[in-house]
Parts: C-alpha cells; structure tokens; sequence
C-alpha cells in the first residue's frame, strides 16, 4: 500500500488538493492518504470555511504555523512538517502551488528521502522578486513528480532541462473543483454568469470539465 501525505498550509492550496484528496479515498485497498495542514493560514475564514465547502475533513497534521516572516515561517514549518514525516514515513509527499508551505515541505520530504510530487508544476511569472516565484523554481527543481496545468508549465520544464519522464500534464485540478461546487450554486448565478455570456449552458460546461486527479492517479500510484 502507497502512503501518500497531501500538503496544504494557504486557501488556493485547498481548491488544488480537495479533489486530488477525494479520489485517492476510493482506493483505501491501494492508498493510505492522510492531510497535513501547516497553518499558514490559520484563521476559521481563511481556513476552516475552505474544509467546509469544499468536503475536506480535518487534517491529519495540523502544524498551526501562522504568520511570521518568510524565514520563520519556512522554518517553522520545516521543524513541524519533518516530526510529521518521521511519525508516518510516507512514500510520497505532495504539495501543491507557490506559498511557503510548498516550499518548506518540499525540502524536508527530499532531505528525508521520500518522493516529492508538485502539484502545478512549471508556472513561472520570471519575475524572481516574487517570493512566490522562488518558491514554484525551488519546488521543481527537487520534485521527482511535476503534474503541470498547463502547456506554458511544459514549455518552462522543458527549457530547464527537466527530464521528460518526470512531467505529468495533468490539467488544472482547480476545474474538477469548480465541477464539484456548480450543483451547490445559486440558480440566478448558473443562469447569470460569465458562461452564458459566451453561449454555454450549464450542461455544456459540465461536459468540457476534465476529470483531472483520476487519470494521473491511475498512472502514478494504482499501476504499481
């Protein structure tokens, strides 16, 4: 059985990782996956409201990091994260996007020996006075599995000379969670919003929408 650990620490994290998180719970015969929530951010809005909506249960971990300086931050999640990984020995890690968290977590998984999966690999703003930018360059420079969103994220990789056998293009995990919220909204916004500007309808939408976590997952981890 994988051991998977699943990161999340800012609320653009959760919208990645909920879905992904959902379909490796329907193989508890192949996957043990367990969340660690570093805290970065840590209040009920910015964070409890987000397990809510999106049907995330409580973390596994939870570090309760908060807010500090990017230095301290990173730190302190890295002293947090390494007792979690040393309790649960997970096969692999995987973080997701540009916040510290990604970072922090990264580096303790690859330091420890366990494989590292980054979850929207190879975006780049090239502009490195972004911190976020550091981070998403650092993320794929130790990552052993880069799920990418995009074609600009191949392109990037593929420019730095990343080996091909270790890039996934996945899509944007981000639309599977769309998907999943659309039966939940308001009627007037189904019938009001910007896809009825460009003359689809909600059905139409449903089936553009790419079932992104369960073809990299049968790839990745049910296959071996």
């Amino acid at each position: 059985m994988k051991k998977i650990l699943l990161v999340v620490g800012a609320r653009p994290n959760f919208m990645k990782v909920a879905p992904v998180y959902k379909e490796f719970k329907k193989h508890p015969e192949k996957i043990d996956v367990r969340l660690c929530h570093t805290g970065q951010h840590y209040d009920v809005k910015m964070s409890d409201v987000f397990f809510q909506q999106l049907g995330i249960p409580e973390p596994d971990y939870y570090l309760g990091v908060g807010s500090a300086s990017h230095a301290i931050q990173t730190a302190n999640i890295m002293i947090g994260f390494e007792k979690v990984c040393l309790e649960m020995e997970p096969d692999v890690v995987l973080v997701a996007g540009d916040v510290n968290s990604t970072i922090a977590c990264g580096l303790v998984a690859v330091k420890l020996g366990i494989k590292l999966g980054h979850i929207e690999a190879g975006l780049r703003s090239y502009d490195r006075t972004m911190p976020e930018e550091i981070n998403r360059l650092l993320t794929d420079a130790i990552s052993d599995y880069l799920f990418v969103t995009e074609k600009s994220g191949l392109e990037s990789l593929k420019k730095e000379g990343v080996p091909d056998e270790k890039v996934i293009f996945t899509g944007n995990c981000m639309i599977d969670t769309l998907a999943s919220l659309l039966p939940s909204l308001p009627l007037h916004l189904l019938r009001e919003g910007p896809w009825v500007r460009q003359g689809l309808k909600r059905g139409n939408i449903s089936c553009l929408l790419s079932t992104v976590p369960q073809m990299w997952i049968q790839k990745n981890f049910l296959s071996v």
